[in-house]
């Protein structure tokens, strides 16, 4: 399959990578740079430009063509058709601008641009923790708040914002985030409960086969997976901090064919 560019903008640092799309491993590790203050679109879109001809190099944009790789961007937003819908933790002139070709323009070739949680979430599913496995794989993110993904025999199901869903009244990320943990102090039995509370819920609504967690706390997934009772497996998620870099190159591979949405 070659290689492909993935670029993860997150509210303080940029990340990316030139993939292999047959292995899902970084050529060359991951890079990162500060995201510009104020996360404005000109300075995301500076950053990238620099970051996207670094990689050209290592990734060797001799061999793709005089386009250079393709390129995937995740960025923390609801995307539809390339336009974004949302903003979280950038400035609020993403909002309903056609990222897709805001960034074709500065960079100069096609892009591809998808929710930073969907792009997670289709590389645990690829090439993680999901690997040959088919049906209905749900990855969650458990951090700042809940982040989602829905891949359906590994077709994604864009934008399903899961942390937002209503549990026992409250917004379930309010009460089951890896923040929430923290910020009301719940030892590990607490936070189970509130996990299995919210893990029940989406299990009645989707009937997944799996259940993948990641986010920064899958690290300690040993304190609270022993403690969840759900008929659907779970198990943490095996990208770390990767995925969403490779889930963008991954999306940038696939362009607009029918292995995902547009």
């Amino acid at each position: 399959m070659g290689l492909g560019i993935g670029i993860d903008v997150g509210g303080t640092w940029i990340k990316g990578a030139a993939v292999d799309l047959a292995t899902g491993v970084p050529v060359g590790g991951v890079r990162r740079v500060a995201t510009p203050a104020g996360g404005t679109v000109a300075g995301v879109a500076d950053a990238l430009d620099r970051l996207v001809g670094e990689l050209d190099a290592t990734g060797g944009s001799a061999v793709a063509g005089p386009a250079g790789l393709p390129v995937g961007v995740a960025i923390p937003s609801i995307v539809h058709r390339g336009v974004a819908r949302s903003a979280a933790n950038m400035d609020s002139s993403w909002i309903g601008l056609d990222v897709r070709s805001c960034l074709e323009s500065r960079l100069g070739r096609p892009v591809t641009v998808v929710n930073d949680a969907d792009a997670a979430g289709m590389a645990e599913a690829r090439c993680g923790a999901g690997q040959d496995r088919t049906g209905v794989v749900l990855v969650l993110t458990l951090g700042t708040g809940i982040g989602s993904a829905l891949v359906v025999d590994g077709r994604l199901v864009p934008n399903l914002e899961l942390g937002h869903l209503e549990v026992d009244g409250s917004k379930a990320e309010s009460k089951a985030s890896a923040v929430a943990r923290e910020s009301e102090g719940l030892d590990w039995a607490g936070y189970a409960a509130r996990l299995q509370r919210y893990l029940s819920h989406v299990e009645f609504l989707f009937s997944p086969d799996l259940i993948i967690l990641g986010g920064g706390i899958s690290a300690c997934s040993q304190e609270y997976l022993p403690r969840l009772s759900l008929r659907t497996p779970v198990v943490p998620a095996a990208l770390e901090n990767s995925a969403g870099v490779v889930g963008a190159a991954l999306y940038a591979a696939a362009g607009r064919d029918a292995l995902l949405p547009a």
